[in-house]
C-alpha cells in the first residue's frame, strides 16, 4: 500500500487533533473531507492518512459509507478508563520513586510549591497546568516508554470529555493533599506508598467528576 510523506499527514493529524481538543471540532461532529482538504490545503490522500491516525488513537470513529466523526466519551467510558489509568500512573509513580535523584526531588519541589500557590489563590486554570506538569514529571522519571505511550493514549481520550473535576466542591484542596501525599512518599523513597497514593488520586478524580455531573443535573432538573 502506497504511503504519503509523513510530513503531510502528520501535520494534518496534529492540526485536527488540536482542533478536537480545543472544541472547534466538538464530539459527535462529522468531518467533511472536502471542506477539510480546502481548510488544511492538502489533497485527499494525506487527509485520509491523517484520519486513519486519529481513528487509531480513538479520537475519531469511522462509520462505513458515512465517514468520520469526532468520538464521544460516555460515562461508561470514564468508568472503564479511570481504573486503568490509575493502575498505569500508579506504576509510573512507583518507578519514578525508584529512579528519582536529589536533583529530581528538588525540581518536583518547585512544581509542588507552584501547585500549592495556585490552590491557595483559587487559580483553577493554572492549577490544571501545574497538575499536568507534575504528572508528566513522574512519567518522565519512570523512564518507561511503554507506560508513557499507553498513558498518553488514554489521556487523549479523556481530553475529549473536557473534564472539569476541580469544580466539584472541596476537590481543589483534596487534589492538592493527594499530590502532596504522592510527593511525600517519593521523598521517603517509598515506592509502594507512592504507587498507592497516585492510584487513589486518579480514582478520586473519577468520583469528583461524578459529583460535578450530579450537580449539573440537579441544576437542570430542580
Amino acid at each position: 500500500m502506497r504511503t504519503v510523506p509523513n510530513s503531510l499527514h502528520d501535520e494534518a493529524a496534529s492540526r485536527l487533533r488540536e482542533q478536537i481538543f480545543a472544541g472547534s471540532l466538538p464530539p459527535g461532529s462529522f468531518l467533511d473531507e472536502a471542506a477539510l482538504c480546502e481548510r488544511l490545503a492538502i489533497s485527499r490522500t494525506p487527509l485520509r492518512e491523517a484520519l486513519k491516525v486519529l481513528v487509531a488513537e480513538g479520537l475519531l470513529r469511522h462509520e462505513p459509507r458515512r465517514g468520520c466523526f469526532v468520538a464521544e466519551v460516555t460515562e461508561r467510558d470514564l468508568d472503564e478508563i479511570f481504573p486503568v489509568i490509575a493502575l498505569l500512573e500508579g506504576r509510573a509513580a512507583h518507578e519514578a520513586t525508584c529512579r528519582a535523584g536529589d536533583a529530581d526531588v528538588a525540581a518536583l519541589e518547585v512544581l509542588h510549591l507552584r501547585l500549592q500557590q495556585c490552590a491557595a489563590e483559587g487559580r483553577i486554570t493554572d492549577y490544571y497546568v501545574a497538575n499536568h506538569a507534575i504528572h508528566e514529571a513522574f512519567i518522565t522519571l519512570a523512564n518507561n516508554r511503554w507506560l508513557a505511550q499507553v498513558i498518553g493514549d488514554l489521556r487523549k481520550i479523556l481530553r475529549l470529555a473536557r473534564l472539569q473535576q476541580l469544580h466539584a466542591p472541596g476537590r481543589l484542596q483534596q487534589s492538592l493533599g493527594e499530590h502532596l501525599a504522592v510527593f511525600d512518599a517519593l521523598k521517603r523513597r517509598d515506592s509502594d506508598a507512592a504507587e498507592s497514593a497516585m492510584r487513589t488520586h486518579l480514582l478520586h478524580q473519577r468520583e469528583a467528576l461524578r459529583d460535578v455531573a450530579r450537580n449539573q443535573q440537579s441544576r437542570l432538573n430542580p
